[in-house]
């Protein structure tokens, strides 16, 4: 399914973010009046206090309804997402199918935010890891500025792509929650090249909305703090104000579609290579937690995208001793093959050891 129509038949949590970006913007109009109101009492100086402490409020009223509220909304719209991306259907009902899923797959908010956090970071920590390009082009003249202006933009893509990463959680609903999450992260890892380039693309068009949004909006608004001989000031604040609830609401979902939309294009098809979890955990700290979750959570995960081993074939004469087996095969015995690192016993048919995933 393509974003467009994604958008579109998922407006219903485009309208719930409005709705809850209304009512953040609401409570926050409230605290600035109260707050500014009394510094007014005591002169320009304490009107400044008061908008200073406005400016502190705000970050702890968004936690609090995000909190609360806000996973749900934004959790429940992933979770439609990678199941409309994936197999094409609107699910019926989908706030209820969204809040549903949610709570089966992340129990409280406390399971959620803690996947989320190591997702988020192991996702930054690994684009970190493999961003080299600015090295190899600093004798260009300017590439370094060229290079920081791209790399911001990756860094605005990444919050959506940990999301996708997210959203792959519920597409696996068959696995545990902490196995998904590190599947996802390793199929935004394999396929990171057309995955940021499309990123890249979507995050330049969200900067540019953004802006047009933020004038459509002061434009009127200024003019009726103008008529009303209000300060400039606080008419600059209540416009960037209804321009987030506008982008929170439409433009991060059309984005969050988009870039669902390339994610599970690749997801579904691409199959997963277990040589990277090590790898990985070694370039990031934040997937090492994640993968070590995941282990705990399932000791013996079956990882479908690893090869399945195909020992080589040894002609024998009958009159002649056995040849030695080579240290590089693993052992085999009747029923199944030691790992030659752990000694764990594991299938005949198995490619990697399933105790700590060392190639057999």
């Amino acid at each position: 399914m393509k974003a467009e129509q994604l958008f579109r038949k998922t407006m219903p949590f485009c309208m719930a973010k409005f709705v809850l970006g209304g009512t953040m913007v609401l409570i926050m109009g409230l605290l600035l009046a109260i707050l500014c109101g009394i510094g007014w009492l005591f002169g320009d100086f304490g009107l400044i206090i008061g908008f200073l402490l406005w400016g502190s409020c705000i970050k702890f009223v968004h936690l609090i309804v995000m909190n609360y509220a806000g996973y749900l909304v934004k959790a429940g719209h992933i979770a439609v997402l990678a199941e409309a991306a994936a197999t094409g259907n609107v699910p019926d009902n989908q706030v209820q199918y969204g809040k549903d899923k949610v709570k089966e797959r992340f129990v409280t908010s406390n399971v959620y935010f803690a996947v989320d956090k190591l997702v988020a970071g192991a996702v930054k920590e690994i684009q970190r890891g493999i961003e080299k390009v600015s090295n190899f082009l600093d004798f260009v003249p300017g590439m370094d500025k060229v290079a920081s202006l791209a790399k911001w933009f990756v860094d605005l893509s990444l919050g959506y792509i940990d999301e996708c990463c997210l959203g792959y959680t519920f597409y696996k609903a068959e696995q545990g929650t902490f196995q998904s999450a590190c599947d996802g992260v390793v199929i935004y890892a394999q396929n990171i090249k057309s995955l940021l380039k499309n990123a890249v693309i979507t995050m330049v068009k969200l900067v540019l909305a953004t802006l047009a949004a933020v004038l459509i909006v002061f434009v009127p608004v200024g003019l009726v703090f103008k008529l009303l001989k209000l300060s400039g000031l606080f008419a600059f604040v209540v416009a960037c104000l209804i321009a987030w609830v506008v982008k929170f609401a439409f433009l991060d979902s059309y984005i969050l579609c988009q870039t669902m939309a390339g994610y599970m294009s690749v997801a579904t098809t691409t199959e997963i290579t277990f040589d990277l979890y090590g790898t990985l955990s070694g370039i990031s700290a934040k997937f090492k937690e994640l993968w070590e979750k995941a282990k705990a959570e399932n000791p013996h995960p079956s990882y479908t995208g690893a090869p399945a081993y195909d020992p080589p074939a040894y002609d024998t004469p009958v009159s002649e001793e056995p040849a030695a087996i080579p240290e590089a095969i693993p052992q085999q015995i009747s029923g199944g093959r030691f790992c030659s690192e752990c000694g764990a016993k594991n299938e005949s048919g198995a490619g990697f050891c399933g105790s700590c995933g060392t190639k057999l």
